[in-house]
């Protein structure tokens, strides 16, 4: 995975808060809780994860074009 970003920042729809986070290489993460205001973050319809809803970069396998968790390629 060495040409996939792997830092995204991720923004709560519920509060603002943006925030940098680490995406996983070896799973899809499908709930992130927000520091600030504690709302779960769930993938849009459509999305394979959070990172593809609510990141300023998609998830390392749609970034690559690979299936994402058993999804097409985006």
């Amino acid at each position: 995975m060495a040409d996939a970003i792997l830092e995204s920042v991720l923004s709560c729809p519920h509060c603002g808060l943006s925030k940098q986070e680490t995406m996983p290489t070896d799973a899809c993460q499908f709930f992130y809780a927000c520091t600030a205001c504690s709302a779960v973050l769930r993938p849009k319809a459509g999305d394979c994860c959070v990172f593809c809803s609510y990141g300023t970069v998609k998830c390392p396998p749609i970034q690559l074009q690979r299936p994402c968790c058993g999804r097409g390629v985006a």
